[in-house]
């Protein structure tokens, strides 16, 4: 796996270009100098934990011929409040939102796999001393 990252400006605004010449934007907050023309680093390691996730989650599903009508999910990172620039979290909550016609254990056996097993960033931030929670709710209604 390679991908390059390439500053756009005279600022902070950043382009993560993957093998595939994929491209996510980058930048900083406004009260840094940033432009605001992409979502922060940080941001983009929670919303790589749900799309992992989430992936992982649709191909069980898949497996199962299961009918997922729509799936989506909440992330909630916090963050060590350090005086140091470098912040580490140190507590992320993940809220799976799934509707279709599914039965309650097989959504909540395919999110206990990928958070338990298959998830590779849940991993790597579980390791960095992350406490990560989860929720699931199946047509509105929590399991």
């Amino acid at each position: 796996m390679k991908i390059t990252v390439k500053r756009t400006d005279d600022a902070f605004h950043f382009e993560g270009i993957n093998q595939d010449g994929k491209i996510v934007h980058m930048d900083a907050a406004e009260k840094i100098g940033g432009r605001n023309q992409g979502a922060r680093p940080t941001e983009l390691v929670l919303m790589a934990l749900a799309g992992c996730s989430g992936i992982d989650v649709v191909n069980i599903l898949k497996k199962q011929r299961v009918q997922l009508d729509d799936f989506t999910m909440d992330v909630e990172g916090e963050q060590e409040s350090l005086t140091d620039a470098a912040k580490a979290f140190t507590f992320i909550k993940v809220t799976f939102h799934l509707k279709g016609n599914i039965e309650p254990e097989k959504a909540k056996r395919a999110i206990d796999l990928s958070i338990e097993k298959y998830c590779s960033v849940e991993k790597i931030l579980r390791l960095s001393g992350a406490k990560i929670t989860y929720e699931v709710f199946l047509n509105d209604k929590s399991l």
